[in-house]
């Protein structure tokens, strides 16, 4: 079977994990928490980076730290993966949805504004499967309104807006660093920001809110660290993502030219701005395909190739169900299909797969639905 995404670990991870248990310092505390902090911050820009146990509790911790509570309300994309909207649950405020911009697939910029309300406390723009949002846009609008802008740029490690990195552009940035993500821990997050008192709170926040004295702790905090070992492998991975991100931007152009003349398939459009990563190599197929998305992703697997469906839209999951229609975020849904998009993948494999998805075109297999 081709996954749809595998890690490359063949750099400086070993050794830098064995570095690590040779000195002895395993946990939340040793000199890889702080060099992979420095990294990732130093890479985007920013001058603090602060190490979290995932991607969610980043995002979490960041919320926290902009002083979202109960009671607020904080704007979400309606298509995106389920976290962006649980941490703004976890926090007691809820998620407003704003549906999706059919040619970026992103968060809407036109229908912003107008989900804004005296209740609203920050938007969480998402840079979905590795493809920029407008952030001077998101900017902008958040400035008039005096909100703050918590960018998800979970998906989007080594992605550009204007030149600039993903992760930061806004008051803070959060990455994950699950096992399929551009570069991984295995499990893993991070919170960037600019804003020192902000970095000071997360640190805390993210060790149950300790205070000077290792037990004074006047918040309730969570245990959201990234141990040394995770580090350690982060900042390996840091040393090559130059190689990662023009490895995927390369795996995107032969994707893109393989499959240009089939019919029915559309593809992620990037603007002159926008410098995608590619985190998952992505299409819509349409009718005119001949063969659903489901079938397509039946067919693929016979022939020993994962694939993925895009994203449920969020207002559709019982807890965050709020009876308003988002007819593109529900059509993306319904068509969107993430082929295998691994830095490992070879040319012959990527030729190999684009022409299973061409020979299932003419194919015109009827559906398996009942």
């Amino acid at each position: 079977m081709i996954p749809v995404a595998e890690p490359a670990l063949d750099g400086n991870e070993l050794a830098y994990l064995a570095d690590c248990i040779r000195s002895g310092w395993v946990s939340s505390k040793g000199a890889y928490i702080k060099r992979f902090e420095e990294s990732v911050a130093a890479w985007c820009g920013v001058q603090h980076g602060v190490v979290t146990s995932s991607g969610t509790s980043a995002l979490h911790l960041a919320l926290l730290a902009v002083g979202v509570e109960p009671g607020d309300k904080v704007i979400v994309p309606a298509l995106t993966y389920v976290s962006t909207a649980n941490v703004v649950a976890y926090t007691g405020a809820r998620p407003t949805f704003v549906d999706a911009d059919p040619a970026t697939w992103n968060l809407d910029l036109a229908q912003l504004e107008a989900k804004i309300t005296p209740r609203t406390k920050a938007i969480i723009p998402v840079h979905l499967y590795g493809h920029p949002i407008d952030m001077d846009t998101v900017m902008a609008i958040a400035d008039r309104h005096g909100l703050s802008v918590v960018e998800d740029a979970c998906e989007a490690h080594g992605s550009e807006y204007k030149g600039r990195q993903a992760g930061g552009l806004g008051h803070i940035g959060c990455f994950s660093f699950y096992g399929n993500k551009v570069v991984t821990t295995g499990e893993g997050g991070m919170l960037l920001t600019n804003s020192k008192d902000i970095a000071t709170a997360a640190r805390s926040l993210r060790n149950q809110a300790t205070e000077g004295d290792q037990y004074w702790h006047r918040r309730i905090g969570f245990s959201y660290r990234m141990t040394n070992l995770q580090a350690a492998v982060g900042l390996a991975q840091m040393e090559r993502i130059p190689q990662f991100v023009a490895a995927r931007r390369r795996l995107a152009r032969l994707y893109d030219t393989l499959l240009a003349d089939t019919p029915g398939l559309v593809r992620h459009v990037e603007p002159p701005w926008a410098k995608s990563v590619c985190w998952l190599y992505s299409l819509l197929v349409e009718d005119e395909f001949g063969m659903p998305r489901d079938d397509l992703i039946a067919y693929l697997a016979r022939r020993d190739i994962e694939s993925k469906p895009f994203f449920l839209p969020l207002p559709h999951l019982p807890a965050y169900d709020d009876r308003l229609s988002y007819p593109v975020a529900e059509h993306l849904s319904r068509c969107g299909i993430s082929l295998p998009s691994s830095v490992k993948l070879q040319p012959g494999q990527i030729e190999h797969i684009a022409g299973v998805i061409r020979e299932a075109s003419r194919s015109k297999a009827p559906s398996n639905r009942r």
